[in-house]
């Protein structure tokens, strides 16, 4: 069964940093591609990252170099390092993997001085 829990997401200012984490289980992490979601209030949710595994990263327009996916498959954890946060990046932030169907509980980023 697919298990996916995120993690990192904060009240932080704008111009600041956050890591997030989702650590996956119940799959074989290392060969899928694992994403980045966001949804934020009233607006449906859009992917902002994704990551094969082996490595090769894609972003959405709105968050290249901004945002930077990474994964360990030691520790079957994709990661996402957003920085210079905006207001408009406030969402939760979910993951998963392309290949399988299920979702997090994902993890609440506000941008707000």
């Amino acid at each position: 069964q697919v298990q996916l829990v995120e993690s990192g997401g904060a009240l932080v200012q704008p111009g600041g940093s956050l890591r997030l984490s989702c650590a996956a289980s119940g799959f074989i992490f290392s060969t899928d591609t694992m994403a980045w979601y966001r949804q934020a209030p009233g607006k449906e949710r859009e992917l902002v990252a994704a990551i094969t595994g082996g490595g090769d990263r894609n972003y959405a327009d709105s968050v290249k170099g901004r945002f930077t996916i990474s994964r360990d498959n030691q520790k079957n954890t994709v990661y996402l390092q957003i920085n210079s946060l905006k207001p408009e990046d406030t969402a939760v932030y979910y993951c998963r993997s392309l290949s399988r169907v299920g979702w997090g509980q994902g993890t609440q980023v506000t941008v707000s001085s």
